[in-house]
Protein backbone atom coordinates (compact mmCIF):
# COMPACT_ATOMS: atom_id res chain seq x y z
CA UNK A 1 0.00 0.00 0.00
CA UNK A 2 1.26 3.35 -0.83
CA UNK A 3 1.81 5.58 2.23
CA UNK A 4 -0.18 8.58 3.09
CA UNK A 5 2.25 11.70 1.07
CA UNK A 6 0.61 14.14 3.54
CA UNK A 7 3.86 15.81 5.41
CA UNK A 8 3.33 16.48 9.00
CA UNK A 9 5.52 15.97 12.47
CA UNK A 10 5.10 12.73 13.86
CA UNK A 11 3.42 12.93 17.32
CA UNK A 12 4.49 11.42 20.44
CA UNK A 13 2.01 9.31 22.23
CA UNK A 14 0.65 11.02 25.01
CA UNK A 15 -0.98 9.59 27.83
CA UNK A 16 -3.61 11.31 30.07
CA UNK A 17 -1.31 11.86 32.43
CA UNK A 18 1.39 13.68 30.07
CA UNK A 19 -1.79 15.82 28.70
CA UNK A 20 -2.93 16.84 32.20
CA UNK A 21 1.04 17.75 33.34
CA UNK A 22 1.30 19.78 30.41
CA UNK A 23 -1.86 21.52 30.80
CA UNK A 24 -0.50 22.39 34.15
CA UNK A 25 2.44 23.50 32.74
CA UNK A 26 0.75 25.93 30.37
CA UNK A 27 -0.99 27.43 33.13
CA UNK A 28 1.87 28.61 34.95
CA UNK A 29 2.46 32.44 34.18
CA UNK A 30 5.75 33.25 35.01
CA UNK A 31 8.54 32.99 32.38
CA UNK A 32 10.70 31.26 34.63
CA UNK A 33 9.40 28.10 33.88
CA UNK A 34 10.30 28.69 29.91
CA UNK A 35 14.09 27.56 31.30
CA UNK A 36 13.49 24.29 31.26
CA UNK A 37 12.92 23.89 27.59
CA UNK A 38 16.28 24.23 25.52
CA UNK A 39 14.96 27.54 23.42
CA UNK A 40 12.13 29.82 22.99
CA UNK A 41 11.97 27.60 19.14
CA UNK A 42 11.20 24.21 21.24
CA UNK A 43 8.91 25.80 23.46
CA UNK A 44 7.18 27.08 20.45
CA UNK A 45 6.64 23.80 18.80
CA UNK A 46 5.79 22.19 22.35
CA UNK A 47 2.96 24.25 22.75
CA UNK A 48 1.84 24.01 19.03
CA UNK A 49 1.77 19.96 19.86
CA UNK A 50 0.21 20.12 22.33
CA UNK A 51 -2.42 22.62 21.06
CA UNK A 52 -2.97 19.89 17.63
CA UNK A 53 -3.48 17.09 20.68
CA UNK A 54 -5.86 19.40 22.83
CA UNK A 55 -8.01 20.35 19.56
CA UNK A 56 -8.13 16.76 18.49
CA UNK A 57 -11.52 14.46 19.65
CA UNK A 58 -11.17 12.52 17.22
CA UNK A 59 -10.09 8.44 17.68
CA UNK A 60 -9.27 5.82 14.84
CA UNK A 61 -11.63 2.66 15.29
CA UNK A 62 -11.02 -0.23 17.60
CA UNK A 63 -9.17 -3.44 15.94
CA UNK A 64 -11.54 -5.39 14.32
CA UNK A 65 -11.96 -9.42 15.44
CA UNK A 66 -11.74 -11.80 12.85
CA UNK A 67 -14.75 -15.09 13.13
CA UNK A 68 -15.70 -17.33 10.85
CA UNK A 69 -18.35 -16.48 8.54
CA UNK A 70 -21.22 -18.51 9.66
CA UNK A 71 -20.87 -16.66 13.19
CA UNK A 72 -22.43 -13.44 11.60
CA UNK A 73 -23.64 -13.96 7.97
CA UNK A 74 -25.08 -16.34 5.81
CA UNK A 75 -26.28 -17.20 2.36
CA UNK A 76 -28.94 -15.56 0.13
CA UNK A 77 -29.01 -16.84 -3.12
CA UNK A 78 -27.24 -19.49 -5.63
CA UNK A 79 -25.86 -21.14 -2.53
CA UNK A 80 -23.52 -23.30 -4.69
CA UNK A 81 -21.49 -20.05 -6.14
CA UNK A 82 -19.96 -19.57 -2.00
CA UNK A 83 -17.22 -21.30 -1.78
CA UNK A 84 -15.11 -22.26 2.12
CA UNK A 85 -11.79 -22.60 3.02
CA UNK A 86 -9.86 -22.80 6.23
CA UNK A 87 -12.89 -24.07 8.19
CA UNK A 88 -14.97 -20.89 7.16
CA UNK A 89 -12.49 -18.30 7.79
CA UNK A 90 -12.38 -17.42 4.50
CA UNK A 91 -14.74 -17.62 1.09
CA UNK A 92 -14.98 -17.35 -2.38
CA UNK A 93 -18.04 -15.97 -4.54
CA UNK A 94 -18.12 -16.87 -7.99
CA UNK A 95 -19.79 -14.85 -10.74
CA UNK A 96 -20.34 -17.07 -14.03
CA UNK A 97 -22.72 -16.67 -17.21
CA UNK A 98 -25.53 -18.24 -15.15
CA UNK A 99 -25.65 -16.56 -11.85
CA UNK A 100 -23.67 -14.32 -9.19
CA UNK A 101 -24.03 -14.74 -5.77
CA UNK A 102 -24.62 -13.17 -2.16
CA UNK A 103 -24.93 -13.30 1.19
CA UNK A 104 -26.39 -11.20 4.33
CA UNK A 105 -26.04 -10.56 8.18
CA UNK A 106 -28.15 -12.58 10.62
CA UNK A 107 -28.64 -9.76 12.61
CA UNK A 108 -30.15 -6.20 11.99
CA UNK A 109 -28.11 -3.26 13.35
CA UNK A 110 -28.56 0.10 14.78
CA UNK A 111 -25.12 1.80 14.79
CA UNK A 112 -22.00 0.54 15.18
CA UNK A 113 -18.63 -0.40 13.46
CA UNK A 114 -18.62 -3.17 10.47
CA UNK A 115 -15.48 -4.49 8.85
CA UNK A 116 -14.43 -6.50 5.99
CA UNK A 117 -11.51 -7.94 4.39
CA UNK A 118 -11.80 -8.38 0.76
CA UNK A 119 -9.64 -9.41 -2.49
CA UNK A 120 -11.08 -8.33 -5.38
CA UNK A 121 -11.94 -9.87 -8.73
CA UNK A 122 -8.27 -10.50 -10.35
CA UNK A 123 -7.88 -9.78 -13.73
CA UNK A 124 -10.12 -8.93 -16.67
CA UNK A 125 -12.71 -8.17 -14.76
CA UNK A 126 -14.76 -5.03 -16.88
CA UNK A 127 -18.41 -5.43 -16.24
CA UNK A 128 -18.60 -6.66 -12.81
CA UNK A 129 -19.64 -5.05 -9.12
CA UNK A 130 -18.33 -6.57 -5.98
CA UNK A 131 -20.85 -4.86 -3.41
CA UNK A 132 -20.50 -4.74 0.38
CA UNK A 133 -23.57 -2.35 1.98
CA UNK A 134 -25.79 -1.79 5.24
CA UNK A 135 -29.41 -1.56 3.75
CA UNK A 136 -32.84 -1.26 5.89
CA UNK A 137 -36.06 -3.13 5.14
CA UNK A 138 -38.02 -0.61 5.25
CA UNK A 139 -40.36 1.87 3.22
CA UNK A 140 -38.06 4.78 3.45
CA UNK A 141 -35.02 3.21 2.53
CA UNK A 142 -31.77 3.38 4.19
CA UNK A 143 -28.30 2.54 2.94
CA UNK A 144 -24.37 2.48 3.04
CA UNK A 145 -22.80 1.54 0.20
CA UNK A 146 -19.28 0.07 -1.02
CA UNK A 147 -19.29 -0.71 -4.92
CA UNK A 148 -16.33 -1.86 -6.10
CA UNK A 149 -16.77 -1.31 -10.49
CA UNK A 150 -14.80 -3.89 -12.12
CA UNK A 151 -12.49 -3.15 -15.16
CA UNK A 152 -10.32 -4.08 -18.19
CA UNK A 153 -6.81 -5.82 -17.14
CA UNK A 154 -4.46 -3.29 -16.46
CA UNK A 155 -7.16 -0.20 -15.50
CA UNK A 156 -7.88 0.30 -12.19
CA UNK A 157 -11.06 -0.62 -9.90
CA UNK A 158 -13.03 2.52 -9.36
CA UNK A 159 -14.65 2.12 -5.84
CA UNK A 160 -17.97 3.92 -5.71
CA UNK A 161 -19.52 5.21 -2.23
CA UNK A 162 -23.13 6.24 -1.97
CA UNK A 163 -25.70 7.26 0.95
CA UNK A 164 -29.03 6.73 0.80
CA UNK A 165 -31.49 8.54 3.77
CA UNK A 166 -35.29 8.24 3.33
CA UNK A 167 -35.27 6.68 0.00
CA UNK A 168 -33.27 9.42 -1.34
CA UNK A 169 -29.59 8.37 -2.69
CA UNK A 170 -27.67 10.09 -5.74
CA UNK A 171 -24.75 10.86 -3.32
CA UNK A 172 -22.49 9.01 -5.24
CA UNK A 173 -18.47 9.21 -5.15
CA UNK A 174 -15.62 8.02 -6.77
CA UNK A 175 -12.27 7.13 -6.32
CA UNK A 176 -8.90 4.96 -7.91
CA UNK A 177 -7.36 3.39 -5.08
CA UNK A 178 -3.73 3.87 -4.58
CA UNK A 179 -3.08 0.21 -4.43
CA UNK A 180 -3.89 -3.19 -6.53
CA UNK A 181 -7.18 -4.35 -4.35
CA UNK A 182 -6.62 -7.79 -6.06
CA UNK A 183 -3.21 -8.82 -5.29
CA UNK A 184 -3.74 -9.21 -1.53
CA UNK A 185 -6.77 -8.84 1.13
CA UNK A 186 -7.68 -5.02 2.16
CA UNK A 187 -10.04 -3.69 5.20
CA UNK A 188 -13.12 -2.16 3.96
CA UNK A 189 -14.99 -0.94 6.97
CA UNK A 190 -17.93 1.43 7.94
CA UNK A 191 -18.18 3.23 11.15
CA UNK A 192 -21.68 4.28 11.75
CA UNK A 193 -23.15 6.33 14.98
CA UNK A 194 -25.85 9.29 15.50
CA UNK A 195 -23.03 11.66 14.61
CA UNK A 196 -21.27 10.31 11.19
CA UNK A 197 -20.72 7.95 8.90
CA UNK A 198 -17.33 6.97 7.82
CA UNK A 199 -16.28 4.96 5.04
CA UNK A 200 -12.65 3.58 5.96
CA UNK A 201 -10.09 1.58 3.40
CA UNK A 202 -7.19 0.45 5.60
CA UNK A 203 -8.22 2.80 8.25
CA UNK A 204 -7.58 5.94 6.15
CA UNK A 205 -10.67 7.50 6.31
CA UNK A 206 -12.11 7.97 2.42
CA UNK A 207 -15.27 9.58 3.14
CA UNK A 208 -17.44 11.31 5.79
CA UNK A 209 -21.64 11.41 5.83
CA UNK A 210 -22.52 14.30 8.88
CA UNK A 211 -25.65 13.98 10.50
CA UNK A 212 -27.35 17.11 8.73
CA UNK A 213 -30.89 16.85 10.09
CA UNK A 214 -30.73 20.55 11.03
CA UNK A 215 -29.70 21.58 7.53
CA UNK A 216 -33.15 19.33 6.26
CA UNK A 217 -30.92 15.99 5.34
CA UNK A 218 -32.23 13.38 6.73
CA UNK A 219 -29.75 11.06 8.34
CA UNK A 220 -30.16 7.17 8.93
CA UNK A 221 -30.79 6.89 12.35
CA UNK A 222 -33.91 4.52 13.43
CA UNK A 223 -34.26 1.96 10.72
CA UNK A 224 -31.82 -1.00 11.57
CA UNK A 225 -30.19 -2.48 8.36
CA UNK A 226 -28.53 -5.61 7.63
CA UNK A 227 -25.15 -6.20 6.10
CA UNK A 228 -25.04 -7.79 2.41
CA UNK A 229 -22.12 -8.64 0.40
CA UNK A 230 -22.59 -9.77 -3.41
CA UNK A 231 -21.05 -10.59 -6.64
CA UNK A 232 -23.03 -9.90 -10.13
CA UNK A 233 -22.98 -9.03 -13.31
CA UNK A 234 -23.24 -5.30 -14.24
CA UNK A 235 -22.33 -4.82 -18.11
CA UNK A 236 -25.18 -2.25 -18.51
CA UNK A 237 -23.56 0.37 -16.28
CA UNK A 238 -20.65 -0.61 -14.75
CA UNK A 239 -17.59 -0.20 -16.99
CA UNK A 240 -17.53 3.25 -18.60
CA UNK A 241 -21.41 3.58 -18.91
CA UNK A 242 -21.70 -0.04 -19.94
CA UNK A 243 -19.58 0.24 -23.20
CA UNK A 244 -17.33 -2.40 -21.76
CA UNK A 245 -19.04 -5.69 -21.30
CA UNK A 246 -18.53 -9.16 -19.60
CA UNK A 247 -16.16 -11.26 -21.34
CA UNK A 248 -17.23 -14.36 -20.03
CA UNK A 249 -14.50 -16.68 -21.66
CA UNK A 250 -12.55 -15.23 -18.18
CA UNK A 251 -15.28 -17.00 -16.03
CA UNK A 252 -15.63 -17.53 -13.24
CA UNK A 253 -14.91 -14.19 -11.70
CA UNK A 254 -14.13 -14.75 -7.99
CA UNK A 255 -14.37 -12.43 -5.40
CA UNK A 256 -12.15 -13.59 -1.46
CA UNK A 257 -13.67 -12.37 1.88
CA UNK A 258 -12.13 -13.21 5.63
CA UNK A 259 -12.69 -11.31 9.02
CA UNK A 260 -16.15 -11.06 8.57
CA UNK A 261 -16.59 -8.45 11.99
CA UNK A 262 -19.36 -6.83 13.46
CA UNK A 263 -20.18 -4.94 16.30
CA UNK A 264 -23.20 -3.01 15.69
CA UNK A 265 -25.93 -2.71 18.18
CA UNK A 266 -28.28 -5.59 17.03
CA UNK A 267 -32.07 -4.73 16.24
CA UNK A 268 -35.14 -6.14 15.36
CA UNK A 269 -36.74 -4.64 12.29
CA UNK A 270 -38.94 -2.23 13.92
CA UNK A 271 -36.83 -1.00 16.50
CA UNK A 272 -36.44 2.55 16.43
CA UNK A 273 -33.41 2.86 18.87
CA UNK A 274 -30.80 1.39 19.95
CA UNK A 275 -31.46 -0.10 23.48
CA UNK A 276 -27.36 0.74 24.37
CA UNK A 277 -27.26 3.89 23.03
CA UNK A 278 -24.03 6.14 24.95
CA UNK A 279 -22.89 3.02 26.12
CA UNK A 280 -20.44 1.47 23.05
CA UNK A 281 -17.44 2.36 22.34
CA UNK A 282 -18.41 3.57 18.49
CA UNK A 283 -20.66 5.53 20.47
CA UNK A 284 -18.38 7.87 22.53
CA UNK A 285 -17.31 11.78 22.19
CA UNK A 286 -14.33 10.93 20.21
CA UNK A 287 -16.25 9.16 17.64
CA UNK A 288 -18.55 11.88 16.84
CA UNK A 289 -15.87 13.67 14.12
CA UNK A 290 -12.96 12.78 12.99
CA UNK A 291 -9.58 13.93 14.52
CA UNK A 292 -6.61 16.19 12.62
CA UNK A 293 -4.69 13.11 11.07
CA UNK A 294 -8.13 11.41 9.87
CA UNK A 295 -9.05 14.83 8.49
CA UNK A 296 -5.69 15.13 6.95
CA UNK A 297 -5.39 11.87 5.02
CA UNK A 298 -9.32 12.17 3.77
CA UNK A 299 -7.78 15.49 2.61
CA UNK A 300 -4.76 13.59 0.80
CA UNK A 301 -7.53 10.97 -0.56
CA UNK A 302 -10.01 13.51 -2.01
CA UNK A 303 -6.88 15.41 -3.28
CA UNK A 304 -4.62 12.71 -4.93
CA UNK A 305 -7.72 9.96 -5.92
CA UNK A 306 -11.49 11.38 -6.18
CA UNK A 307 -12.67 11.22 -10.00
CA UNK A 308 -16.46 11.88 -9.36
CA UNK A 309 -17.78 14.11 -5.85
CA UNK A 310 -21.89 14.85 -6.51
CA UNK A 311 -21.11 17.37 -4.10
CA UNK A 312 -18.78 19.02 -6.98
CA UNK A 313 -21.38 18.34 -9.90
CA UNK A 314 -23.43 21.53 -10.77
CA UNK A 315 -25.36 19.86 -13.70
CA UNK A 316 -26.75 17.57 -11.43
CA UNK A 317 -26.98 20.14 -8.77
CA UNK A 318 -26.60 23.57 -9.37
CA UNK A 319 -27.36 24.49 -5.85
CA UNK A 320 -24.68 22.85 -3.22
CA UNK A 321 -26.56 19.61 -1.44
CA UNK A 322 -26.19 21.34 2.36
CA UNK A 323 -24.47 18.58 3.87
CA UNK A 324 -21.38 18.71 1.45
CA UNK A 325 -19.88 22.00 3.43
CA UNK A 326 -20.88 19.80 6.88
CA UNK A 327 -18.91 16.93 5.13
CA UNK A 328 -15.72 19.06 4.18
CA UNK A 329 -15.99 18.13 0.59
CA UNK A 330 -15.99 21.22 -0.99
Amino acid sequence: MKSDTTKGLALPPFSSSHLKYLSLSLSLPHPLCWREMASYQQWTLFVSLLCLVSATMGAPPRKPISVPFGRNYQPTWAFDHIKYFNGGNEIQLHLDKYTGTGFQSKGNYLFGHFHMQIKLVPGDSAGTVTAYYLSSQNAEHDEIDFEFLGNRTGQPYILQTNVFTGGKGDREQRIFLWFDPTAAYHSYSVLWNLYQIVFFVDDIPIRVFKNSKDLGVKFPFNQPMKLYSSLWNADDWATRGGLEKTDWSKAPFIATYKGFHIDGCEASVEAKFCATQGQRWWDQKEFQDLDANQWRRLKWVRQKFTIYNYCTDRVRYPTLPPECKRDRDI
